[in-house]
């Protein structure tokens, strides 16, 4: 076939809107094919067509022919397998809900949410992935500042409504009844006095906006004042509560330190890692015989604290800016970015100390020497506090 045939072939074929798919023929001008997913190219295309070879099964996959194979991300440890690995997908894991596996770094990040004005999710955050969003396309709109729903469909007015504001991707249609009753009286007899007013609203030229009725107006006024007096009342109690609760923890923080500066039983230790321990502690250490005992770091796991402890800690770690939470994840070896992502969540405290739990050799000394480093001696006074909680009423 000579190269004037070819030319025609390919010519015909791109004017007909048969156009090739990768964009490339053989010298005979069949149309290269491309590797279906979960395969590469074993031989390009050229004298035959392309050749293609699956991924070993199991152990890699890719999302085109055109790609190398990639190795499958594996769950870490106290995160379940969602869905295995295969030729189309990567490895899913399963985190707890608001959160998704983030392969790049191996951990649970939490899931977002679409901020921007009339955005709409296109894909919900799970085990495929964080969630994505999407400005809404015409006839559908979402009113949420901040979504985690699909966007609506855009209202249509009836036959008997007038269209005032169109749908925008922002807000819905606004519809208006092309009849508006509060313009006319009513007639109480029967008679066609509505009639009469329109005839004499047309001969005058202006609309006859006939007052609505002393008793209706009445309700209405009192229902408006009922109203602000429910609003006016709940602002007044929410400041109480407001109020009543930085009082409670003001005179808690004044007990504590009362505590710590008088009693016997708390003593400091000058130590490596800057820990309080409690009297009885100590005479636990020291040996019968006057002998000295060398310290020993304590070995006890995070992950076994009772929650209302942990929940303590947590709390703690959420209150301070500058030596809060984020100060002791970069003391325990966390990356900025992984931070951040923590940073994106309601509990941030929560989801470091969950993450940093379910690692290996995740003790409470380790801990007290991060603690130590970022001076938060008074988290670890509360881990080391007696296991009786106190109740704030």
């Amino acid at each position: 076939m000579g190269p004037f045939v070819i030319c025609a072939f390919l010519l015909l074929k791109v004017t007909l809107g048969d156009a090739c798919t990768s964009g490339q023929f053989t010298e005979s001008g069949q149309c290269c094919s491309l590797c279906p997913a979960g395969s590469l190219v074993l031989e390009k295309c050229g004298k035959e067509d392309t050749k293609c070879t699956p991924c070993p099964k199991g152990k890699f996959f890719s999302s085109d022919g055109l790609s190398p194979c990639i190795p499958c991300a594996k769950c870490p440890s106290g995160i379940p397998t969602h869905a295995s690995c295969s030729g189309t997908q990567d490895t899913q894991c399963k985190c707890r809900i608001g959160h998704f596996f983030l392969s790049q770094h191996g951990l649970c990040a939490p899931c977002s949410k679409c901020t921007r004005a009339g955005e709409g999710v296109t894909r919900e955050c799970g085990p495929q992935g964080d969630t994505q969003c999407q400005i809404c396309a015409p006839g559908t709109f979402s009113e949420e500042r901040i979504s985690t729903k699909p966007c609506n469909t855009c209202t249509q007015c009836s036959d008997i409504e007038v269209e005032i504001r169109s749908c925008m991707p922002n807000s819905d249609t606004l519809c208006m009844d092309k009849k508006l009753h509060i313009l006319s009286r009513p007639a109480l007899d029967g008679s066609d006095a509505p009639r009469e007013e329109e005839e004499t609203s047309s001969a005058t030229g202006m609309p006859n906006l006939a007052p609505k009725d002393e008793g209706r107006s009445n309700n209405i006024l009192a229902y408006v004042s009922v109203l602000a007096a429910v609003v006016l009342g709940l602002i007044v109690y929410v400041a109480y509560k407001c109020w009543r609760s930085c009082k409670q923890k003001r005179a808690l923080s004044k007990a504590r330190a009362a505590e710590l500066g008088t009693s016997p039983e708390g003593e400091k230790l000058q130590s490596d890692s800057g820990v309080f321990l409690d009297s009885h502690s100590i005479q636990d250490n020291q040996p019968s015989k006057g002998t000295k005992r060398d310290s020993k770091q304590d070995n006890r796991l995070y992950i076994n604290l009772p929650p209302h402890r942990q929940e303590e800690v947590e709390r703690l770690l959420q209150e301070r800016e500058g030596q809060g939470w984020r100060q002791l994840g970069a003391a325990l070896g966390y990356e900025p970015e992984q931070l951040d992502l923590f940073g994106r969540g309601e509990a941030p405290a929560h989801t470091l100390l969950s993450n940093w739990a379910q690692k290996e050799g995740s003790s409470l000394g380790l801990l007290f020497s991060a603690l130590a480093r970022i001076e938060r001696s008074d988290v670890v006074t509360a881990l080391n506090s007696p296991m009786q909680g106190v109740s704030v009423v």
